[in-house]
């Protein structure tokens, strides 16, 4: 197989790390530069439920519409951000919302593509690498400890401790969504029962929204269709963001007694609901985060949206080739 040499930059040039963040629904990549500035992004949607193959063909596209701008040659080094679980030992990846990989071997496939050269390839999960993000360029910047949570269609949650990014042996670490906060609730997919993510996710609350009665006007059923019911006054929409926000503040208040956190980054698709999901949240939080060392936790909008993974999947490779 040929192989791209890797361009050195002089010290007129500016050096980018390439990134990669691989969702359930798209893969975003991009070309980040030492101050965080994302400098070029593409994506293409992921082939979820096709075969292992297909999906990496699908990574394969995005790293060679990196490959063919100008800033190709000045990446220096490879970070790779995958929905999980993930395991940076081996290099492989599970993510449950792509059933056709199961211990699939990301980081060794990546090496292999002709375009990647000699550059190091680093991997980390999804939500780890969000918490990277913001805390390099966004909202957990002024703080040493902090949980970064994104709400979407999952819960996926990365640790700030003492300053650094946290994430563990395996690169799960802040693992929330799949913290049970109720031994009898509904069995999860990953295998276990009463997840937060089947509570307090955008799939949850839409879920519970239809099953306490909510019909959408237009037939659209989905979370943003709740959102914006809530946002009219519609009380069934309003308990469902009430419900989800009270099960997230149970996981951050035990994550803050356990790790003794001082803010909470908050981004995701549910999390552009706003105050409607962020007020009845702090409420709850209020409630169940009551040791001397817990109450008054900095709860904040995450600042750097979709853009996060690509960003974040730099910050890794950043921080392990550097």
């Amino acid at each position: 197989m040929d192989s791209h040499p890797v361009h050195r930059p002089s010290g007129s040039e500016t050096a980018v790390t390439a990134a990669v963040d691989i969702g359930g629904t798209k893969i975003a990549a991009g070309l980040v530069d030492r101050d965080g500035t994302l400098r070029h992004r593409c994506q293409v949607p992921t082939p979820a439920q096709e075969s292992a193959e297909s999906v990496f063909a699908a990574v394969a596209r995005a790293v060679d519409a990196l490959a063919e701008h100008p800033l190709w040659p000045r990446a220096t080094a490879v970070g790779v951000g995958s929905a999980g679980p993930v395991d940076i030992r081996s290099g492989t990846v599970s993510p449950v919302n792509i059933p056709g990989w199961r211990d699939f071997p990301l980081v060794e496939q990546v090496l292999k593509h002709p375009a990647i050269g000699d550059r190091p390839v680093v991997l980390g999960g999804d939500a780890v690498a969000m918490a990277a993000a913001e805390h390099w360029r966004g909202a957990a910047r002024p703080y040493r400890n902090a949980l970064c949570i994104v709400v979407s269609t999952g819960v996926g949650a990365g640790l700030v401790l003492d300053g650094k990014v946290h994430p563990g042996p395996s690169g799960n670490a802040g693992h929330l969504g799949h913290i049970s906060i109720d031994p009898d609730g509904e069995p999860c997919a990953c295998g276990s029962r009463g997840c937060l993510e089947g509570l307090a996710s955008g799939t949850a609350i839409a879920r519970h929204a239809r099953a306490a009665g909510w019909r959408p006007s237009g037939g659209d059923d989905s979370a943003v269709a709740v959102a914006q019911a809530a946002g009219a006054g519609d009380p069934l929409a309003l308990a469902a963001f009430d419900r989800a926000a009270r099960a997230l503040a149970v996981g951050i208040a035990g994550t803050a007694a356990l790790v003794d956190l001082e803010a909470v980054v908050i981004g995701g698709g549910v999390a552009q609901a706003g105050e409607l999901f962020f007020a009845p949240l702090r409420r709850h939080l209020d409630d169940y985060a009551t040791l001397s060392y817990t109450r008054g936790l900095v709860v904040a909008p995450a600042q750097l949206g979709t853009d996060a993974g690509v960003i974040g999947a730099a910050a890794l490779a950043l921080g392990a080739t550097h």
